[in-house]
């Protein structure tokens, strides 16, 4: 096959004026009854003003798992683990207007719960 006939084969797809533009939310916290209130309020604020709402989608759960002796000196083979679990979620608004993110960047979430918000 030449270059030719794979121009001919494969045309590109241009991108449009009207492409759409999306708000993507990570919503992380230790606890997942915080987070899934948290993410009821975002999802809250976002029907208020009428936008389009993707998810919330549940990301797979991060554990950190830390081994500890339980005596300095006698006894090195009782260990203790404890472990750390942080809960995860991805809720996406598509083509958001400036009021729905000028209410989300207004939005009070309780403690121990962060955000990372991109657009795409």
């Amino acid at each position: 096959m030449t270059a030719e006939t794979a121009k001919k084969r494969a045309p590109r797809a241009k991108k449009s004026a009207d492409a759409t533009h999306r708000l993507r939310i990570r919503v992380r916290a230790y606890e997942h009854g915080v987070l899934d209130g948290a993410v009821k309020q975002i999802i809250d604020v976002a029907a208020r003003h009428s936008a389009t709402v993707v998810g919330p989608v549940p990301l797979p759960i991060d554990i950190k798992k830390y081994t500890v002796n339980r005596s300095s000196f006698i006894d090195k083979d009782s260990r203790e683990q404890f472990e750390m679990r942080i809960h995860k979620r991805m809720i996406d608004i598509l083509n958001p207007a400036p009021k729905v993110i000028e209410a989300l960047t207004n939005i009070d979430l309780p403690s121990g719960v962060s955000i990372d918000v991109k657009m795409m």
